[in-house]
């Protein structure tokens, strides 16, 4: 039988056929290289520049162990120690892991899904570039004395503008909430990217372990973030403004911005984690050559921990004076968690335990993680019982605690990913001699650092303090930490000498599958990915069908050539990956770079309160992202395209399987979960302080304002609906007619609210029920600026023609993300109207 009768696509193919492939995908050269978007490009800088920060930040740590060594050390003040140990915390946890998992996640999933790129690669290039040119202005300003020096978690009111004059934390505050708006922007492409752009016939029960728990990083990103950037964005507002969110004296309480920073604080510790424990769940099957035991248990044991984790955060609030059924349920939680997690470690034991494990270095920083993560999991069990944690509480034992976790939970599994996945971007694997070294002198030297650490904890040295006294005993074990944090130091640096002497990415030709792993990244690739899209009939591929490599490389798999002339890629359906329909991919651009550097330059003029150049900056980075999402709905501009095996599929969609719809879902989840902490806020600050909130209808605008804003909302959410339905049958005027009506019926609505807040008397530094009452308004306003925007922008599309029935996902985009925010306003006007008035 003849081969080529198995296959979608017969052989030999076209001679053309991969040179016009590997032209249109080439990366561009000279100074546009900057605007390349291919992930595996974008991927490797955002992974060095990832790493470039966990350097510096190990930096600072080591300065930090050097004063700590001898009692009573004046090698740094109070005031410098204060901005080091903060700006240590931030990068690693900001900076370093949140970035260095989503930039895994850009650089590996679209091989290891077998899509061509992600379905919004500019979007990638443009978080990409935010992150780094405001994480390297961030960690700048530890030069000049100004950087935050209130501790990673930043409580107030230690922060607000009494106790923290001068710009240090609003550094802290911008930048932090900026560079968290990047990371949802990279969490947006990884959901979109995990569900739609996987090979036919990888179905939801084949797709790699690895998608799965970056699938759940990034929802809990879309849940958890929010929290911190609306809680920054109080801090600033109190700073800036004196709106007394955290003032008690007015009605503020700080354990506020404790509960929304935990909120977020502790999920970032699983969030953080759950990708290394997924790529832990590669390394070994393909060590051990066996499948893992227990996918469908890890799985879910991956989503349980992503939903267990937002039950926990109270358990850093035990000693804040809570009631005591909820730190009893909080404690209970917080053992609860350690089952999924034990599920997976148990996993991980079962299927060494089926195969024999080669000791490669991927392999020893496994092993070093499962040691390191299981001694920061029994001490994590340890501090969620109420009275150990009350004894322990913001003493050493918490740092070797949160160290063994995250450390133990990340960094090892990250070093152990760098081995392991080396090959797939470097000519050169990384050396297996140099990496038995870097493993050993980092775990030696972690358990030599930390774990004295437990006892200097158990002695009762507070966490944070720059020196101490020779007399409380602590200087022995603090000696021996030191020599242990120089220890990692040493690992770290003969890593460095690793990749100088091996490390050569963008090259045409990679090492390839040295490890004989079975999953699709280790497929022969370019810059265009891999030659043809297979057919996954198992979750390791490799194993499970014979010469699939080969088959893939001569192009008998599906899309072998470039059917439309430019980039593309297949989307395929959510649940079981049938191959939908053909998405025209961009090239580099500009725009996403010049967008992400005013975005950048917006927030740090923002910062040193240069309010007319920050606008100017701001309006630039709007500007260029309207500029840049212009072309990104060509409608339906080719026709639909042969793949092979007798699929046709269309160039252009609109509706529910658009993947634009898709990401807008993803951006309203964001916003919901973002409204719904102010929300929580709004309750926590009227149950704290009733006295400051209006009794029944008393201090509350005349109920016809909310009426009138109401109305005007929902007139204007009718507008669009009415839109929609002239679209269909394409009454053009009616259409724009429509679209300018509803932008200044939604505006009318904000200011109608605004107004009758204000004609009362009522002003945001009254109270903090004042302030929250503002808050309200001025986050629905920001929603409704966007609103208004997008409106206009679809009014312009539809004026210069490029809207009509068949070529709508803008307008759709724009109708979905409108009806949103009426909602939201609805909601908002009911919160703020008729809570006081029926539960005052």
């Amino acid at each position: 039988m003849d081969r080529n009768q198995e296959f979608p696509n017969t052989t030999p193919r076209p001679e053309e056929e991969l040179s016009l492939l590997k032209k249109i995908w080439r990366a561009p050269s000279g100074w546009n290289f900057i605007t390349v978007v291919n992930n595996e490009y974008i991927g490797i800088f955002y992974v060095g520049t990832a790493f470039l920060f966990f350097l510096l930040a190990g930096v600072l740590a080591l300065l930090m162990r050097t004063q700590l060594a001898v009692p009573e050390n004046n090698l740094l003040g109070q005031d410098t120690y204060n901005q080091i140990f903060t700006m240590h915390g931030t990068l690693m946890m900001f900076l370093f892991a949140v970035p260095a998992v989503e930039a895994l996640g850009v650089l590996i999933l679209p091989n290891m899904q077998a899509a061509r790129d992600l379905p919004f690669p500019r979007l990638s290039a443009y978080a990409f570039w935010a992150y780094f040119a405001g994480g390297l202005a961030f960690f700048c300003s530890l030069f000049f004395d100004l950087a935050p020096k209130g501790g990673w978690f930043m409580y107030p009111p230690l922060t607000s503008y009494q106790f923290s004059p001068g710009d240090n934390s609003d550094f802290w505050l911008l930048g932090i909430g900026f560079i968290e708006i990047t990371a949802i922007a990279a969490a947006i492409e990884i959901v979109v990217g995990v569900l739609l752009n996987r090979a036919p016939g990888m179905s939801l029960d084949k797709m790699p372990i690895y998608c799965w728990a970056m699938l759940v990083f990034a929802g809990m990103i879309m849940v958890a973030f929010p929290a911190v950037i609306l809680c920054t964005a109080l801090l600033e507002l109190e700073r800036s403004f004196e709106w007394p969110f955290f003032v008690a004296e007015k009605g503020g309480d700080p354990l506020l911005w404790q509960h929304l920073f935990w909120f977020f604080g502790h999920p970032e510790v699983y969030i953080i984690f759950l990708p290394a424990a997924g790529a832990v769940s590669m390394i070994i099957p393909t060590m051990v050559r066996k499948h893992l035991v227990g996918y469908r248990l890890v799985v879910l044991a991956l989503v349980g921990t992503g939903f267990l984790s937002f039950a926990l955060w109270v358990h850093h609030m035990f000693t804040v004076g809570l009631p005591q059924i909820s730190m009893s349920y909080f404690s209970a939680a917080s053992m609860a968690v350690s089952v999924p997690s034990g599920i997976q470690v148990f996993a991980w034991i079962a299927t060494i335990a089926a195969g024999r494990l080669k000791l490669t270095v991927p392999a020893l920083f496994t092993l070093g993680f499962l040691f390191i993560f299981v001694l920061g999991g029994l001490t994590g069990v340890m501090v969620a019982i109420v009275p150990l944690d009350w004894q322990v509480h913001d003493t050493y034992f918490v740092v070797a605690h949160l160290h063994y976790v995250l450390f133990g939970g990340m960094v090892f599994p990250l070093f152990g990913v760098f081995y392991y996945w080396a090959p797939y971007a470097s000519a050169k694997p990384l050396s297996e001699k140099l990496g038995r070294w870097v493993c050993g002198l980092m775990f030696i030297g972690f358990n030599t650092a930390f774990f004295p650490m437990h006892i200097t904890g158990l002695l009762g040295m507070p966490r944070r303090v720059y020196t101490y006294s020779a007399e409380v005993g602590w200087d022995t074990l603090n000696l021996v930490s030191t020599f242990g944090a120089f220890l990692i130091g040493a690992g770290v640096l003969v890593f460095l000498i690793d990749l100088i002497l091996n490390f050569r990415p963008f090259r045409p030709e990679k090492a390839g599958n040295v490890w004989d792993a079975g999953t699709l990244e280790w497929l022969p690739s370019g810059d265009y990915a891999m030659r043809s899209i297979p057919i996954v009939e198992s979750r390791e591929p490799l194993w499970d069908q014979p010469n699939l490599a080969e088959d893939v490389e001569a192009g008998r798999y599906y899309l072998p050539g470039a059917p439309t002339g430019g980039r593309e890629t297949v989307v395929t359906s959510p649940i079981d990956a049938r191959p939908l329909y053909i998405l025209p991919m961009p090239a580099g651009s500009w725009y996403p770079v010049l967008a992400a550097f005013g975005t950048a330059a917006f927030f740090l003029l923002l910062t040193v309160k240069q309010v007319v150049p920050a606008l100017f900056f701001g309006v630039f980075a709007v500007a260029m992202i309207i500029r840049w999402v212009w072309d990104t709905d060509p409608g339906p501009t080719h026709p639909p395209v042969d793949i092979g095996g007798g699929i046709t599929l269309p160039v252009y969609v609109t509706g529910p399987m658009s993947h634009s719809r898709w990401a807008m879902v993803v951006l309203m989840i964001v916003s919901a979960s973002l409204f719904a902490c102010l929300i929580f806020s709004y309750y926590f600050l009227w149950t704290v302080a009733p006295g400051f909130w209006p009794k029944g209808g008393d201090s509350l605008p005349d109920v016809a304002y909310p009426l009138a804003a109401g109305g005007l909302s929902l007139v204007s959410s009718a507008a669009m609906a009415y839109t929609s339905r002239a679209l269909k049958s394409n009454r053009f005027w009616k259409v724009r007619l429509s679209l300018l009506l509803a932008v200044p019926l939604l505006i009318g609505a904000l200011l109608t609210e605004l107004w009758g807040q204000w004609q009362i008397g009522l002003r945001p530094t009254d109270s903090g029920y004042a302030a929250i009452v503002y808050t309200v308004i001025s986050i629905q306003g920001f929603f409704i600026t966007v609103a208004a925007i997008m409106g206009l922008y679809t009014f312009a599309r539809s004026v210069c023609g490029l809207i009509n029935r068949e070529r709508r996902a803008t307008f759709d985009n724009t109708m979905l993300f409108w009806h949103y925010t009426v909602v939201q306003g609805l909601i908002g006007l009911a919160l703020v109207h008729l809570s006081p008035r029926f539960l005052g």
